[in-house]
């Protein structure tokens, strides 16, 4: 599609078919279904009325009127009530399955892709939040920042509420919805002492905001802003950690972002580093609580311990931090299971203890790549390890950036070092024979032996291993895309998983004596950045790791999946069989705890 390009549809609408509407409702609804199913109608259709008159509902009707029938796609709704230009984008982000990205990021992503989109903004004219100086509070920032932006692409329409305000009134072509004057009754604007009132108390007379009702959790934020006694107001808000976990992330996102308000310990830090996930609609209250307490760990030791207690109520949560460099590769060490072999982007080889403790030092091992401790095939300068396959705590089998594979020995240790040799001569020389054999992803695992997994362009997973001598690996094509991320591991029945990605989005699994599955165990539209697998007291469990920052948890034994809602896009992983799963990030080392009792729950 060009960027000139006129979007059409071919649906022909029966109201009939639609759910039912109240009699004067009708013809308004008519109007909005026209306009959607008519790619020739203006591109912005503009739904006016007063408070009470059913704009939203209207919407909403629009919206629930399209489940199931094929033809007409609403692409994205997000209702707009206090949301800021940047809270707008990081929901608008995720439902269309970017992830949530900054407002200039989204517009960049909504630009090259050239997708048709058909948006329902609900509320925009009670959008804005935070202090009432400040353009966050404004609507018209959402408009002239993002909303503007998206209508000027030719591929955008969108159906948006604007109450009886002048937004978005310099589109003189748009399409109007007007319900008219209706009853006038809507939400009335309280004062912060009265929504303070109606927050339950605790036996030890603390506010709580589990059990306060839902419109006050979100409003009382800005009326504390709004009061006489602001300052007080609101860092009471602020120091309580139970509205930190229930109350509007979406204000506290945008009163935090307001340098002027003094703010306890490194709040604002931890609360920045948490905000994209925290304002999604799928998180609940054990899920934010384990999202702040994650981003707490290892930057406020206060507010990680008075937030423990929440987190631990959900089926995950942090257990320590390091925040170095950015972690580019990661894998247990066999035959040390409570030890990690880590690289971050400068190439440097560490391990770690798996139990590392809450924001404690973690054991370190030397630099590995010492010019006394390196072989001499391997220079600091040259290697940047992206995956790893380790033999023991003092080789290991690494892919760089260049796609080359590499063997690392820390000792003199001649017989480790011609295995780990053949095993990437034998890959170099097939690369330089056939592209398609050039190496793209490594991995490692096995608890009875130590194993690489090396996956190819060709789309061929060769399985090796390196506790003894191979002359070749096994190798089976499982992908009909390069392959793009593998790890293995052995179950207590003595069979061997070996679990690969590849380029279209597809995971797969193979039991290295028999063929693979015939279909993918799991399919997206992202790119998969990686993998990870134990064999737990609840069976083989894979994590995987996508490019839209998604982490899955896989319980091959039932097929049943749970997405963990991490800060960061997660750049590699380890699992180990008690249920700690190690991330590395752009931040550095991470590890969360995950129940295997709860966690495949609900």
């Amino acid at each position: 599609m060009t960027a000139g390009t006129t979007v059409t549809t071919t649906v022909t609408p029966d109201i009939a078919a639609w759910p039912p509407l109240d009699e004067d409702r009708r013809a308004p609804g008519q109007r909005l279904l026209d306009w959607a199913a008519d790619g020739e109608e203006p591109r912005l259709c503009l739904v006016r009325g007063v408070r009470g008159s059913g704009k939203s509902a209207l919407l909403a009707w629009l919206l629930a009127g399209t489940v199931g029938r094929p033809g007409l796609t609403i692409h994205a709704t997000v209702p707009s009530e206090g949301l800021t230009t940047e809270t707008f984008a990081w929901e608008l982000g995720r439902q269309l399955g970017y992830g949530a990205l900054s407002p200039s990021r989204l517009l960049d992503q909504v630009t090259a892709d050239e997708r048709p989109l058909l948006l329902l903004v609900p509320d925009l004219h009670r959008s804005g939040a935070g202090p009432a100086d400040l353009p966050s509070a404004a609507p018209e920032t959402l408009v002239a920042e993002l909303l503007e932006p998206l209508l000027a692409l030719p591929y955008v329409r969108a159906a948006v509420e604007v109450g009886t305000s002048g937004l978005l009134a310099t589109h003189s072509g748009a399409a109007v919805v007007d319900l008219g004057e209706g009853d006038g009754r809507g939400t009335v604007q309280a004062s912060y002492a009265d929504l303070a009132a109606s927050v339950p108390r605790t036996t030890d007379d603390r506010p709580d905001w589990s059990r306060a009702p839902d419109p006050v959790r979100r409003r009382i934020l800005d009326a504390a802003l709004r009061t006489d006694g602001q300052e007080a107001a609101v860092r009471g808000l602020l120091t309580d950690p139970g509205f930190l976990v229930h109350g509007s992330a979406a204000a506290l996102t945008a009163t935090l972002a307001d340098e002027r308000i003094p703010v306890p310990g490194r709040l604002r830090e931890v609360w920045r580093r948490a905000a994209p996930e925290l304002t999604a609609y799928h998180a609940d209250s054990a899920e934010r609580a384990a999202l702040l307490h994650a981003a707490a760990v290892g930057t406020d030791p206060d507010l990680s311990e008075y937030l423990r207690p929440l987190a631990a109520q959900h089926w995950w949560s942090a257990v320590w931090s390091r925040p170095t460099r950015p972690v580019t590769a990661l894998a247990l060490i066999p035959g040390e299971e409570r030890r990690l072999m880590a690289s971050d982007a400068t190439g440097r080889l560490r391990t770690y203890d798996v139990e590392g403790g809450t924001g404690g030092p973690l054991t370190a091992s030397p630099r590995v790549f010492d010019e006394a401790a390196a072989s001499p095939s391997v220079h600091p300068l040259a290697v940047r390890p992206r995956s790893l396959a380790p033999r023991d705590a003092r080789s290991a089998l690494l892919l760089d950036g260049s796609d080359a594979l590499l063997p690392l020995v820390t000792e003199d240790d001649p017989t480790t070092a011609f295995a780990l040799g053949r095993i990437a001569e034998h890959h170099g020389a097939a690369a330089l024979n056939e592209e398609e054999s050039l190496v793209t992803a490594l991995g490692g695992g096995g608890a009875r032996s130590p194993y690489a997994v090396v996956g190819d362009r060709g789309g061929t997973v060769h399985v090796w291993s390196l506790g003894e001598y191979q002359d070749v690996p096994r190798s089976h094509r499982v992908h009909e895309q390069p392959v793009t991320a593998a790890v293995c591991v052995d179950t207590a029945d003595g069979l061997t998983l070996t679990f690969s990605a590849g380029a279209d989005g597809s995971v797969r699994l193979w039991e290295i004596s028999a063929e693979p599955m015939p279909v993918p165990v799991q399919q997206r539209p992202y790119r998969t950045t990686a993998l990870a697998a134990a064999d737990t007291s609840a069976g083989p469990v894979l994590a995987v790791a996508w490019s839209d920052g998604e982490l899955h948890l896989w319980h091959v034994l039932s097929g049943r999946v749970r997405a963990l809602s991490w800060l960061r896009e997660c750049d590699a992983l380890a699992l180990t069989p008690e249920g700690l799963l190690a991330i590395g990030d752009s931040e550095g080392l991470s590890a969360v705890r995950l129940r295997w009792d709860g966690l495949w729950e609900g």
